[in-house]
């Protein structure tokens, strides 16, 4: 008999755990996406972009300084690569604002890259 009561309340808590289930995934389907998540997203972009050029003059400088030690050519291949790591950053930023604008799965929104 005390089995029985115990198989019941276990059933009366399933019930009561599937019916709590359902009412939290109708509260969080009802909840719209907040401002905080659009602009910790936007600060993520903004990030990307920044570390994407230093991290492209980075590149140009080492580079640089490596052949301008190996070569005895003091500032000459460092300004060089310099120069470029600054085009290939910038190149690369520009492409991943070009990524922000796009809507994903819209057809004609890659332009043959």
């Amino acid at each position: 008999m005390a089995e029985d009561d115990h198989d019941a309340a276990r059933s009366r808590d399933a019930e009561r755990l599937r019916a709590l289930e359902a009412r939290l995934g109708k509260k969080a389907a009802d909840k719209p996406a907040s401002r905080g998540e659009e602009h910790f997203s936007q600060a993520n972009m903004a990030w990307r972009m920044v570390t994407e050029l230093v991290a492209g003059l980075a590149l140009g400088f080492g580079i640089g300084y490596g052949l301008d030690y190996l070569t005895g050519l003091q500032p000459v291949f460092m300004v060089v690569f310099v120069l470029l790591g600054l085009a290939a950053g910038i190149r690369t930023m520009m492409r991943t604002a070009n990524e922000i604008g796009k809507t994903p799965g819209r057809p004609g929104d890659d332009k043959g890259e």
